[in-house]
């Protein structure tokens, strides 16, 4: 491995609200979820290098410490916020804006056009590997593009989940396989 770092910066509310709201058409069971670990050990055989998760969620007045505590055992930093507006997102904004100045490279985990400036930006680095991971029939096509970044798709590239999601996506004919639909 080399001694350069993927910071995977992930937004899990707006996983969660996409995985709840455009996938599921409910509120995800726990066992629906995206297994976090996978995303990690993806990140870090994708760009075959270190992987620091720093993981954003917005909290009130008390920590949903199972969650956070099973996110810290996975080797995620998580970064609980409060505050007004858009806590997760302005987060993540200045954390990208501080990767900017590093020779690190940056998996970003959102589907939000909010990170369009700061993905540009860290994109347009001929040093620097960028990635989106989601599902890209949600992803915002601002994002999507962004000359030069890769997209990596949470159910099918990273398997970050148990059971197939009942997803409508476009299949390339060379990937078309009937038995999925028979």
């Amino acid at each position: 491995m080399t001694a350069r770092t993927t910071y995977l910066l992930v937004d899990g509310e707006n996983i969660d609200a996409t995985l709840g709201i455009s996938v599921l058409g409910r509120r995800p069971q726990p066992e629906e979820r995206p297994r976090w670990n996978k995303l990690l050990h993806h990140a870090e055989v994708t760009w075959d290098q270190p992987v620091k998760g720093l993981f954003f969620l917005a909290v009130g007045d008390s920590l949903p410490s199972g969650f956070v505590q099973a996110l810290i055992a996975l080797g995620y930093k998580t970064i609980p916020l409060r505050g007004e507006g858009k806590v997760v997102d302005i987060a993540i904004q200045r954390t990208a804006e501080a990767l900017v100045s590093r020779p690190a490279d940056v998996m970003l985990v959102s589907h939000d056009r909010d990170f369009v400036p700061q993905m540009q930006e860290l994109a347009s680095s001929d040093d620097r590997r960028t990635a989106l991971v989601g599902f890209r029939e949600f992803m915002a096509s601002d994002l999507q593009e962004i000359p030069g970044i890769e997209f990596h798709d949470l159910e099918y590239d990273v398997a970050a989940f148990t059971s197939r999601l009942p997803r409508v996506r476009i299949i390339d004919i060379d990937e078309f396989d009937p038995l999925e639909f028979i």
